[in-house]
């Protein structure tokens, strides 16, 4: 089954023009509702991508909350997913607050493995770069659902790794409440942060701003960004719809990467003391959910804008500019209908996904005008009784990739068609009150990105698709009191889309022998006292090759061990304080895709820490990261070569407003 979609580059005020229409089908009574009518039911984005009871909760799926976010002191997305999931992350090259996120050991390509979604629109690029979290206000945050394994049949490519879901808050129906606060600290970190929300009759506003200023750890490594998103929605007891508008402007100087012996003389140090940075993006959203008779019908409508551009300073080499002018648009309608009958609840979900991908690179080495367009159509059907639930789901998606780079020598010219089908089976079982067994089972995909199709061993020819037989069996044990959840995963994958350095001269992306990861995650807390709170999560992978040359050599950048464990106070005086650790075992260097470094990266424990006091309608906190001032890396691309350094010791001070 093939659908087809003609996509061009939508305006930027499309997802306007949209909601405009979109509210034709909501009637005058929207601005007469009772007022129990225009409280907003408690819900939950459920693994079939509608809100929901928390009932029909992603099997599995871990949640962290507003609350949670704001106990920590956590002022960004990043270091929520990090530090409060249990998500392992490594420094990037950019060395700012944007962790490349790993779910279940994928290594350098960890980003193209994992889908990142906000109110379900994907911030996963078709290109070599990992979502920018920071990008979105904190204080916008209503939770984020980490969702770990194979997920491409609601979420598609690059859902192998798991999904990163952030909701965002949908606004207060009356009244008006807000914060204003103000953060500085180490390394000249400075930081404003103001959101409101409003609402009356069914209609809700909400707008939030942010500025950051830092000069981060290391030389010519100063960031500063800002963001702003604002919204609007229409809500009744039929259903609701809304526009949003996100913005984010970041300038950041690059201090390179370093050796070894550079690491250990002065890790704070730039071996690009010229390079520089900057990355614009604009994200227009529309969306609307709306009760048809028995039916739920939603949809929604984003359009990308991103711009970028880095300066580097080649020394005797002489210096380059590259550009990228990136925009994709995205409409995902589905339909939902979600019945119960003698003791049986069935929910089916119907879906379509079309996505229109371009960009445009102006730089001395090429010239490439790349465009991807796909197109899904995926089924999902649930049964819920008793004790048990059961789902099953479907997916088909095409690619078109196309490409010209009228530069010579690239390899960046080509036109390529590929299909891709995706499947899952889970069920869960409560085996007591307290007692939950689960299993999951399917197959995802990814098709290789824009700059892994440029630079290829065989010129202008773009990669075949990465597929992985996903299995998980996991349980879940207690309560909010005590709780602890288990999983064994393992995901098979064949055509995997990985950079070999030993390829050629200069390395190529290919599509590697069969690899293999497995595993286990433990995720656990624990109420040790009215006002005492312990998090655990511990994760143990295993990523080989398991056939062709490098059969049982390991994959690199991939730590088999990860911990982290968070205790907090809320004692309910106004005070409040956390501790939180977070672990790495040791792991080969991105470079060493043969096994035969002698170094390897070493292992790292650090601690954070916050304390907090209320008075009034203030609060004031003194936050800590790396607190013992661990001299630490966790991305290094060479043999003991190419290390981009952790951040030292960081304390900030915090003062927050609520009204």
């Amino acid at each position: 089954m093939i659908f087809s979609v003609s996509c061009s580059r939508a305006p930027a005020f499309a997802p306007l023009a949209l909601v405009a229409a979109l509210s034709t089908v909501f009637n005058s009574s929207v601005f007469a509702q009772d007022e129990a009518d225009k409280a907003l039911t408690p819900v939950v984005v459920t693994a079939s991508r509608f809100a929901n009871d928390p009932a029909l909760a992603p099997i599995g799926a871990a949640v962290i909350s507003a609350g949670e976010i704001r106990g920590a002191g956590i002022d960004n997305v990043n270091e929520a997913v990090r530090k409060l999931g249990g998500v392992y992350g490594r420094q990037s090259s950019y060395g700012t607050q944007d962790y490349e996120l790993d779910l279940r050991g994928f290594g350098t390509n960890s980003s193209q493995n994992m889908v990142v979604l906000v109110d379900g629109i994907r911030l996963s690029e078709n290109e070599l770069t990992a979502p920018l979290l920071s990008s979105i206000p904190i204080d916008t945050v209503e939770r984020i659902e980490i969702i770990r394994g194979g997920s491409s049949v609601l979420y598609g490519d690059g859902a192998t790794g798991g999904v990163i879901h952030i909701i965002t808050k949908r606004g207060t129906t009356t009244g008006t409440r807000g914060s204003a606060s103000l953060e500085i600290g180490s390394f000249n970190h400075r930081e404003a942060r103001a959101s409101v929300m409003t609402g009356w009759e069914g209609v809700a506003l909400d707008a939030s701003a942010s500025k950051m200023k830092s000069d981060n750890y290391r030389d010519n490594n100063a960031v500063t960004l800002e963001n702003f998103s604002g919204g609007a929605q229409w809500t009744s007891k039929e259903g609701r719809a809304g526009v949003r508008v996100d913005v984010s402007r970041q300038d950041s100087r690059l201090p390179g990467a370093l050796t070894l012996a550079q690491f250990n003389a002065n890790p704070r140090q730039a071996n690009t003391p010229n390079d520089y940075a900057s990355l614009d993006t604009n994200r227009f959203t529309a969306f609307v959910e709306r009760r048809l008779g028995e039916w739920d019908a939603a949809a929604e409508l984003s359009h990308r804008e991103r711009k970028a551009s880095a300066f580097y300073d080649m020394g005797s080499y002489g210096t380059s500019m590259v550009k990228y002018d990136t925009k994709q648009t995205q409409f995902s309608p589905r339909l939902r209908k979600l019945s119960t009958s003698g003791g049986v609840t069935n929910e089916f979900v119907a879906g379509l996904d079309f996505t229109h991908w371009n960009r445009v690179t102006d730089s001395a080495s090429s010239k490439a005008d790349a465009t991807q367009n796909s197109r899904a159509v995926y089924l999902r059907d649930e049964v819920k009784w008793g004790n048990a639930r059961i789902a099953a789901g479907v997916r088909h998606e095409n690619f078109d990739k196309d490409s010209v780079d009228p530069v010579p020598y690239t390899k960046a010219t080509y036109s390529k068609k590929q299909s891709l089908n995706a499947w899952e089976l889970q069920g869960s079982y409560a085996l007591a009150p307290q007692a939950t067994v689960f299993a999951k089972a399917g197959r995802s995909y990814r098709v290789a990105n824009v700059d892994e199709n440029a630079l290829t061993a065989l010129a202008n020819e773009p990669l075949k698709p990465q597929t992985s037989n996903d299995l998980e069996l996991g349980a879940t044990f207690g309560d909010k009191a005590k709780k602890l959840t288990v999983r064994l995963f393992q995901h098979r994958l064949h055509d995997e889309i990985f950079y070999d350095p030993t390829v050629g001269y200069y390395g190529a992306n290919v599509n590697l022998d069969p690899t293999r990861r497995r595993g286990i995650e433990i995720e656990g807390s624990l109420r040790l006292a009215p006002a005492w709170m312990v998090n655990a999560n511990l994760q143990h992978v295993q990523a080989t090759f398991t056939d062709g040359p490098y059969a049982g050599r390991e994959m690199v950048m991939v730590p088999k061990n990860t911990a982290s464990a968070r205790l907090s106070w809320l004692p309910g005086s106004g005070q409040s304080a956390s501790v939180g650790a977070q672990w790495a075992s040791e792991q080969r260097y991105g470079g060493d895709f043969s096994n035969t470094c002698s170094a390897r990266i070493p292992s790292h424990l650090t601690f954070d820490a916050r304390y907090a006091q209320k008075i009034g309608q203030w609060e004031f906190a003194l936050v800590g990261a790396n607190l013992t001032n661990r001299h630490y890396f966790s991305n290094a691309y060479g043999c003991a070569s190419g290390i981009y350094p952790d951040a030292g010791r960081q304390l900030k001070v915090t003062a927050r407003y609520d009204f």
